[in-house]
């Protein structure tokens, strides 16, 4: 039985990995899953320098997921490479750094510094306010996605993947901006915009009024647009979106996901990246499937 993958030439062991930002480094998990059974450890975002993220609060619960406002919170760059590349070395997993910043020049700063490390896949956050376009999300206009992409794609050394904000009239025209720039593989989807109002103090839930939803809420528009976007372009893509299990899982595979990152899952069940791992062993034995690519967008 085949559980093997392709993103860009990047061979995974299997197609599961976690979703940035909710897994942290890796360190946080460490001790309770074991990285070596995941196809990849996607990093929580990285930027050029120290981010402060968000007031708080900037967590709440909604009925079927959560909204965050973190605020891409992280300790830049520098503490990455010399903290978190060792830690996640130590493992045979695959490596993929979520990267993130407020003009295209932060995004590339952290791309030429990634370079010579031993990272395998570059994950481009590009749902980040774009503080040069008055903080509209470099997701939201297909003409930024082609030329952010372009850019980076001129100084990555690893290739590179584009994550698809969802908050769009059409996802299929910003997967082909991407695909136009230049972009190796997709990712899709990021949160949701949403908002939640606490009724008894008769305020926002979260210091920043919105925030991003996920959970098994989203899941569903998740899998039409990994869905619409694997009919529209011919990259991989690494579907995302309220998996719980396997069964979510396969969901997105079925639709055209050649990968799937495991998220808010793993928040009330740090076992749930590997329980996915041995739920789709379990599925491709259930229906005698030799070799999982025959699974993936088989349904058309």
């Amino acid at each position: 039985m085949n559980t093997k993958v392709n993103l860009a030439g990047v061979e995974l062991k299997n197609p599961v990995m976690t979703a940035s930002g909710t897994f942290g480094s890796g360190a946080e998990y460490g001790e309770m899953v074991d990285l070596n059974k995941l196809g990849a450890v996607v990093t929580k975002g990285v930027a050029n320098v120290p981010w402060p993220g968000n007031p708080t609060p900037r967590i709440a619960e909604t009925w079927g997921g959560m909204l965050n406002a973190i605020g891409l919170q992280n300790p830049g760059i520098d503490v990455f490479v010399k903290r978190d590349i060792p830690f996640l070395k130590q493992y045979d997993t695959k490596i993929i750094v979520n990267v993130c910043g407020k003009t295209t020049e932060d995004y590339v700063e952290v791309v030429e510094r990634l370079s010579d490390e031993a990272v395998d896949l570059l994950e481009i956050n590009i749902s980040c306010p774009n503080v040069k376009e008055g903080g509209i999300a470099f997701g939201q206009d297909p003409k930024a996605v082609e030329a952010i992409t372009k850019e980076i794609k001129k100084h990555a050394k690893q290739p590179v993947i584009m994550k698809l904000s969802p908050n769009v009239t059409d996802i299929t025209v910003m997967a082909k901006a991407a695909e136009a720039g230049g972009a190796d593989v997709l990712s899709l989807i990021n949160t949701l915009t949403g908002m939640k109002i606490d009724i008894h103090r008769r305020t926002f839930a979260l210091a920043n009024k919105t925030g991003g939803m996920s959970g098994p809420a989203v899941k569903p528009v998740a899998v039409r647009m990994v869905y619409q976007v694997a009919q529209a372009v011919s990259l991989p893509i690494i579907g995302m979106g309220g998996i719980m299990n396997a069964d979510d899982a396969m969901e997105f595979i079925l639709a055209g996901a050649a990968a799937v990152s495991v998220g808010t899952a793993n928040f009330h069940n740090p076992y749930a990246t590997e329980e996915v791992v041995k739920g789709i062993e379990d599925y491709m034995r259930r229906y005698q499937v030799e070799d999982i690519k025959d699974l993936i967008g088989a349904v058309k």
